[in-house]
């Protein structure tokens, strides 16, 4: 699914695409194409993209190709998700203690739907940082 969303294939592109976007929250996906968690990811980023594009964007980052941002923003995962609004990244509490990044495949189009939302009305109030709607502390059993 990741061929139906636009590919950032530079440092200064990604920047571009974060300093550019004045009013819509930038939502990107920092992976692989071929990886499994990012293939599950970019089916529900493909399928909510139409529904949120009045106040977000989606773009999609291979971290082999474009590899500036791996330590700044501690890519290690195989799927990451992060939230820019203004040239700003703006944080998530998602109850796992990671609030910089979702680094799991969500399965659910409307759960996504709702926490972008989520960051969306946080960012525009100017908060770095906001509270997911759903905790997901317990999604992995520690």
């Amino acid at each position: 699914m990741s061929y139906l969303l636009p590919h950032l294939h530079s440092g200064w592109a990604v920047d571009q695409a974060i300093l550019c976007e004045e009013e819509r929250l930038v939502v990107i996906r920092f992976g692989h194409d071929w990886d499994d968690t990012c293939m599950q990811m970019d089916e529900v980023l493909a399928s909510v993209a139409e529904t949120i594009k009045n106040f977000a964007v989606i773009y999609l980052v291979d971290i082999t190709e474009v590899p500036d941002f791996n330590t700044m923003y501690e890519l290690y995962d195989p799927c990451t998700v992060m939230f820019f609004f203004r040239n700003k990244h703006i944080m998530i509490d998602l109850g796992t203690g990671n609030n910089n990044k979702i680094n799991w495949a969500l399965r659910d189009k409307q759960e996504f739907i709702d926490i972008v939302e989520t960051v969306f009305h946080g960012a525009r109030k100017g908060r770095g940082l906001v509270i997911s709607p759903k905790d997901y502390s317990t999604k992995y059993r520690y």
